[in-house]
C-alpha cells in the first residue's frame, strides 16, 4: 500500500460516527491540500474495512458519481443511519457535521507544526 493510501485509510478511519470530512480535508491532512481528487480516487478502489460515506463534497453535498462501488442512495442512507440529516437533495449542513480534528489528532496525522497552523486556520479548528 503507498503512503498516501495508507495515510487516507487513517484519517478517513479516526472520523467518528455522525461527522464527516471534505475530500479536500483529507487532502490537507496528508500534506497534499490541492489533492482532493486523488483522495476520491484512492478511496474509490480501497478495498478495506474504511468509512468511506463520511467523506464527501465540501460544498455539503453527496456527490458520488460513476463507476462507484455505491451510489448517492447508499451514501445518503449511510450518513443518516449515523444522525446525519441529508436532504432529498443530498445536501445537508456540512459545519454541522465536519469533524475537526484536535491538535493531537493533526499531530497523529504527521503533519510539521507550520502546517498544522494552517489547516487549523483553514478549517477553523
Amino acid at each position: 500500500m503507498s503512503v498516501f493510501k495508507d495515510q487516507i485509510t487513517r484519517i478517513v478511519q479516526s472520523v467518528p460516527s455522525g461527522s464527516v470530512l471534505s475530500y479536500g480535508q483529507v487532502a490537507a491532512y496528508t500534506g497534499l491540500p490541492r489533492a482532493a481528487r486523488q483522495v476520491g480516487l484512492v478511496l474509490r478502489e480501497m478495498e478495506e474495512d474504511v468509512p468511506w460515506w463520511r467523506v464527501v463534497n465540501n460544498s455539503g453535498r453527496v456527490s458520488i458519481t460513476g463507476n462507484w462501488r455505491a451510489d448517492k442512495l447508499l451514501q445518503s442512507k449511510l450518513l443518516c443511519s449515523e444522525g446525519v440529516e441529508v436532504g432529498s437533495d443530498f445536501t445537508f449542513v456540512i459545519e454541522k457535521y465536519r469533524f475537526r480534528p484536535t491538535d493531537e489528532q493533526l499531530k497523529e496525522f504527521q503533519l510539521e507544526s507550520d502546517y498544522r497552523e494552517k489547516v487549523m486556520l483553514k478549517y477553523q479548528l
